[in-house]
């Protein structure tokens, strides 16, 4: 079993950064391939970046470019850098364990999901 924690959502202007933090309970931390995913009211939640390990990332189109993901396999924490923030980036961000260990974009193959954290960014 895994626990995952969210942290670092808040409130930012368009333009502007945050970090996430996704804090991992357990041992196995460094062998498995992570993702992160955000959802809005009323749609689907969505894939928005993965790092596998040895590490590999992937990235949604909407956030490549804008969007690092990275892991501290010693703090057992992953991150998501996220910059040049839009509107349209408002979502609460999950991240989660992938099963395949391929840094997959399907949600259904992810486990252990975090609480959320909540981005919100003003126009």
């Amino acid at each position: 079993q895994v626990q995952l924690v969210e942290s670092g959502g808040g409130l930012v202007q368009a333009g502007g950064s945050l970090r996430l933090s996704c804090a991992a309970s357990g041992r196995s931390f460094s062998t498995y391939a992570m993702g992160w995913f955000r959802q809005v009211p009323g749609k689907e939640r969505e894939f928005v970046s993965a790092i596998t390990t040895p590490e590999s990332t992937y990235y949604a189109d909407s956030v490549k470019g804008r969007f690092t993901i990275s892991r501290d396999n010693a703090k057992n924490t992953l991150y998501l850098q996220m910059n040049s923030l839009k509107p349209e980036d408002t979502a609460v961000y999950y991240c989660a364990v992938d099963r395949t260990g391929r840094g997959s974009r399907v949600r259904n193959q992810y486990v252990y999901w975090g609480q959320g954290t909540q981005v919100t960014v003003s126009s």
